[in-house]
Parts: C-alpha cells; sequence; structure tokens
C-alpha cells in the first residue's frame, strides 16, 4: 500500500509517547496524555479559558478513502485540531481531526483522514513547540507569524470548500497562504 488513507489514533499516540518520553520534546518532569474528542471546536470559551485550556490548529498532508465508494483522494489542507493545558504537573492534549467528503459520492459523510508517520510526527513537534511557548514560557522555536501552517506544501487538486468539514465549521486552513 503506497499510502495510508484509514485513521490510526494509535500512530498518533504511539508517536505522541515517543517523541515525549524518548524524544524528551517536553522535559520539564510533567505527564502528558493525549486523548481524542470528535466533536470539538476550536472555540474555547470563557470559563475553559480559566482553567488553562488553549487551542491550536495544525495543517497537514493526509489521504482519504470513501467508505461507501472506496475512492482515493490526498489532501495538503487536512485540520487537525488540538487542545491543550497543564494543570499542576498533569498535561493534557485532546485531538480531533477533520474530514472530507467524497466527491463522487456527496453523501454529506466526512471520512476521517490518514497520516504518515512523518507527518504526524511534524504535526505533534508542532504542538510541542506551542506548548513549550504557551505552557512554559520558552521561544517557539519555529514560530513564522504565529498561525497555522502546511508543513510540507504538496500541491493537489483545488480545496474543494463544500467538501471540506473544516470549511463548513468555519476553521479550515486553506485561507492561510
Amino acid at each position: 500500500m503506497s499510502r495510508c488513507t484509514d485513521w490510526v489514533p494509535s500512530l498518533w499516540m504511539d508517536t505522541f509517547d515517543e517523541l515525549l518520553y524518548d524524544g524528551n520534546e517536553l522535559d520539564y518532569g510533567d505527564q502528558w496524555s493525549l486523548n481524542f474528542n470528535y466533536t470539538q471546536t476550536d472555540t474555547v470559551t470563557k470559563e475553559e479559558k480559566k482553567r488553562g485550556w488553549k487551542v491550536y490548529c495544525h495543517c497537514a498532508y493526509g489521504n482519504f478513502q470513501c467508505e461507501s465508494c472506496h475512492k482515493t483522494w490526498p489532501s495538503a489542507r487536512v485540520v487537525v485540531l488540538f487542545r491543550y493545558r497543564l494543570r499542576g504537573d498533569r498535561g493534557t492534549v485532546i485531538m480531533r481531526p477533520f474530514g472530507q467528503a467524497c466527491r463522487r459520492c456527496q453523501d454529506d459523510e466526512f471520512d476521517l483522514p490518514g497520516f504518515s508517520k512523518k507527518e504526524v510526527e511534524e504535526a505533534l513537534l508542532r504542538l510541542f513547540s506551542k506548548i513549550r511557548k504557551n505552557c512554559y514560557g520558552d521561544e517557539d522555536d519555529d514560530d513564522d507569524d504565529g498561525s497555522s501552517t502546511c508543513s510540507t506544501k504538496v500541491w493537489t487538486k483545488p480545496h474543494e470548500s463544500s467538501l471540506c468539514e473544516a470549511c463548513i465549521m468555519g476553521i479550515c486552513c486553506q485561507d492561510d497562504d
């Protein structure tokens, strides 16, 4: 199989743990965990801000496969939303990948993306950079302008907003260029 089209939460969890513990990406002695919530949005309420929640929206390259007709397609505009906070010595990251609908089926079903290990690592390294900056006060290594960035410029067909779950929710990264 040339490219992963399956949403694999364990790839994210395992890579998170590898970077965190073997790579010492957040070497501050705190315990961090990664969880998934497939309904979260990029809105942080005043109450959530008081409780320390922050949001980072990442644009990544991923691959999709329609569950109905099995058509596959790549996208350089896959939005991955992270909420994170540090309370005491416990850090929590809650992640949501956004799906895309199949152009052929147009059934309003959003298929979740598959990612390469390299793409997962790049997304998590950017996240850890944000965490170091916003939870520990470190300088952001690669903070160009503070916005989300597509890690790799891979040109795919024009982005179809009507088929993108993140566009429909108003948080797609397509306007970042």
